[in-house]
């Protein structure tokens, strides 16, 4: 049975199995700013991980503003941002929106977060909109597929999570 989402009422396939509260946390392998890769391995403690199609739409825009805003009051929790934009185009938009406290990933390369975690719309190459927590011994703690992409997720949920994780 195929997972789908929805963009703008139209239902689109999703790659990859449902992450669910209580699962340890999938490996990834993305592309930092400056093109390092970036693991899961390489990140710890409670994280929150904000998934968008792209920065440069509103609705993402105002998700990754949002969690920026939070992340300063988060103590003890690093907030990433993944997407398929590029990692050039990701520096740019943060420099842009003074995002600061949050640290953005691409998974432009393969996409093998989006299948990791069961983000990935397979018809447009680019994630759907998903918000994670996971504590410090990588298991997810909270798990959000937002079913329709133009919506936002459910931010008091996912900040209750980070802060009862922490």
């Amino acid at each position: 049975m195929s997972r789908q989402t929805n963009l703008m009422g139209n239902p689109l396939d999703l790659l990859g199995e449902e992450v669910r509260p209580g699962d340890a946390a999938p490996g990834f392998n993305l592309a930092s700013n400056d093109l390092n890769a970036v693991s899961l391995d390489d990140t710890s403690g409670v994280r929150v991980i904000n998934v968008v199609p792209s920065l440069d739409t509103p609705v993402c825009d105002a998700q990754v503003r949002r969690f920026n805003e939070e992340a300063a009051t988060l103590e003890g929790v690093s907030v990433y941002c993944v997407s398929c934009d590029l990692p050039f185009a990701q520096k740019r938009w943060c420099g842009a929106a003074g995002v600061e406290n949050v640290t953005t990933l691409s998974d432009y390369k393969d996409g093998n977060f989006g299948v990791a975690w069961g983000t990935m719309i397979d018809a447009l190459k680019i994630q759907s909109r998903a918000v994670f927590v996971v504590n410090g011994h990588n298991t997810v703690v909270h798990a959000e597929y937002v079913p329709e992409v133009t919506e936002h997720p459910d931010y008091d949920a996912a900040l209750a999570a980070a802060r009862g994780a922490a």
